[in-house]
């Protein structure tokens, strides 16, 4: 298991939180880079490169009740959609902000990743940022010719989640 719980020697605020050590370090900094370029293209709104970070067949599910989005062009073709719902032409910069990373490796040699997000929206007229959704995300890591890639991606918005 990638997260190793320890409690003795060491005080903490809550016990038996999870942190990572010994080998299972280099695989959780492997996944942040992997977020971290992904991120970067969903900021920068490259859906077709984004996409590409999901396996051919890989899974976006953006809602609870939202049907999910099967396959790289589908993935792509939903972000762009979204995108479009909720700024039309309107030039905006968004802010995908994650904390919380907990990576923990799967029997069959897979990941589950989690992590909380918040989005923050700026536009060129205004130098505050608006605070846009905040979410918990589930993700299911293969590697796939020799990268990273998302099998399945599913995302809860905080203000569904109750």
């Amino acid at each position: 298991m990638m997260t190793i719980h320890a409690t003795e020697g060491r005080t903490a605020a809550l016990p038996d939180t999870p942190f990572v050590v010994g080998p299972a370090a280099p695989t959780y900094a492997r996944v942040q880079q992997f977020y971290a370029y992904q991120t970067a293209l969903l900021d920068e709104l490259r859906v077709r490169e984004f996409a590409a970070t999901f396996t051919e067949d890989g899974v976006l599910t953006s809602a609870p009740t939202a049907r999910p989005a099967r396959g790289r062009a589908a993935i792509a073709a939903a972000l762009g959609a979204a995108h479009e719902r909720r700024f039309g032409t309107e030039p905006v910069r968004r802010r995908h902000w994650q904390n919380a990373l907990r990576v923990e490796e799967l029997p069959d040699g897979s990941l589950r990743a989690s992590y909380c997000t918040l989005v923050t929206v700026i536009r060129p007229w205004n130098p505050v940022a608006d605070l846009g959704s905040s979410a918990a995300v589930e993700d299911v890591l293969v590697v796939d010719g020799g990268e990273l890639r998302v099998r399945a991606r599913r995302i809860t918005p905080d203000h569904l989640s109750f």
